[in-house]
Formats: structure tokens, sequence, C-alpha cells
């Protein structure tokens, strides 16, 4: 507990094997009330190490995406009573020790939604962020700023933190099963008017970090333009999107359906 509120960090898997113990060690576990695992059909041996750990681990049984790896992250730990959750990528690319100042901007206000901004600070090519990457990442922010009628420094941080009825509230069974889910949700918590704040937040570019191709990128790119367009057409009235209307899917607090792995302490 922190401040009486449940705090839990959920850390959304893919082939983290070499990374997961160097994360996990950092994690501030006397703040963290639980550190839960959501493994999406890893080739690796991600789930063992998890289990070596002893974290709470629950596998897909084939590779649903990483949309779909964070619908089940945030059901496992609203099921677990979180008041706080934060989503912390494995890889080590984003750094646990920010995770105290997050979890206080949560718990003390005014906050409802916090990110890790790698370009707060420069921290972005500090840490390695190719050139093309950030050039996207800072034509694409400022693009989707106009659109959504918001001033965020960036969108595309994977280091973020929620407090509980943010995630009760955002229909995010509605939005992506792929990485486009990320700025689904970002749109979404704009659209409903929770206060955003960030932080600056170092990130490393290494071999084992996770990324995507070029390919993909691109895929990306287009559909982070297509959902802020999304919101302003739905804010404008000019076309109803599910992800925004008050009839849309949201994330059940019953225990998720996937494959739970026993943990061994």
């Amino acid at each position: 507990m922190f401040h009486g509120k449940r705090i839990i960090v959920v850390m959304p898997a893919y082939n983290a094997a070499r990374t997961l113990e160097r994360t996990y060690r950092e994690i501030p576990l006397d703040l963290v009330d639980e550190v839960l695992v959501t493994d999406d059909a890893s080739s690796d041996e991600t789930v063992a190490e998890a289990r070596k750990l002893g974290l709470p681990t629950l596998v897909h049984e084939e590779n649903r995406g990483y949309g779909a790896n964070q619908k089940t992250c945030y059901s496992a730990a609203l099921a677990a009573g979180a008041d706080v959750v934060v989503m912390l990528h494995p890889d080590y690319q984003y750094t646990p020790r920010l995770l105290p100042a997050m979890i206080s901007m949560l718990t003390d206000g005014p906050f409802d939604v916090v990110l890790g901004s790698r370009i707060l600070g420069g921290a972005a090519r500090k840490g390695g962020m190719p050139l093309y990457k950030y050039l996207a990442n800072r034509t694409l922010t400022a693009i989707q700023n106009l659109l959504c009628d918001a001033k965020l420094s960036e969108y595309h941080s994977g280091y973020r933190a929620f407090t509980r009825p943010v995630l009760e509230r955002l229909a995010l069974l509605e939005n992506s099963d792929d990485f486009v889910f990320d700025n689904q949700m970002l749109a979404q918590a704009l659209y409903h008017d929770f206060a955003i704040g960030e932080i600056s937040c170092p990130a490393a570019y290494f071999e084992e970090a996770s990324s995507i191709n070029f390919r993909r990128s691109v895929r990306y790119g287009l559909g982070v333009i297509e959902t802020s367009l999304r919101l302003l057409a739905h804010r404008r009235g000019w076309h109803s999107s599910s992800i925004f209307a008050e009839g849309g899917r949201r994330l059940a607090v019953n225990a998720p359906t996937t494959q739970p792995v026993a943990t061994e302490h």
C-alpha cells in the first residue's frame, strides 16, 4: 500500500527472458503490492523466468498482440484489487526507478494518468533513439496535439500509470489488439477529460529492447493519425466511434480467460 492505495505493476511480456529479472529487481517493492506478468506466447524462456522470480503469470496460448496483452494485464490488475496500475515493459527500456514519482502523482493527485516521456529533457536521443524514430515521434505528436486539442510532449511512450477509475471507464475492449492500442487508450483518456501528467523518462535502446520494424512502424503511424481523426470526428458529432461511445465494451474485473501459470517461491 502507498497512501492507502493498492499498487500493482503489470509487465506485458513477449520474449523478455533476458531482461525480465533485471527489470524486476529495480522495482521498489516497498511501494508496490504486486507485480503481474502476462506472456503473449513467447518463444523463449520468459515464463520460466517469471516463475523463477515467483511472479503471478498469465499466459496467452497463442500470440494475440501487444494490445491484447495489455487488456489481459489490466483485467488481471483490476481483479486483484488495484487502485493504481503501472505498465512497465520487461525489456528494461524504461527505468523502474521512476515508479515512486509516477505513483505519487496519481495517489496524491492531481493526475489520473501519468506518462513517462522520452521527449521531456531530451532523453530519447540521449538514450539512443534512432533519428528517424525521433523525427516521426515529434511529427506525429504535433499532428495529434492539433487534432486532439492537447499539449502532450509525446503519445508513444510505453511507460504508463493509471488510476482504477480510468481503467474501468475506458472502453478498452473496443481497441485494437496491435500496437495502436496505446494511442487509442490515450485518445479515450483525453475524450473523457482525465488529467494526464508527464514525467521526464530516460530510455535505453539496445539489442534486447523491444521494437517494431519499419513496415509496422508505418502502419502504426497511420493508425495513430486515424485514431486522432476519429476523436476529432466523434467530438464534433461528424461520426460516432465505438472506442468513445458510452456503450463501448469495458474490461471485466473477473480473472482473464488465459492460462494461469503456477508460481514457485
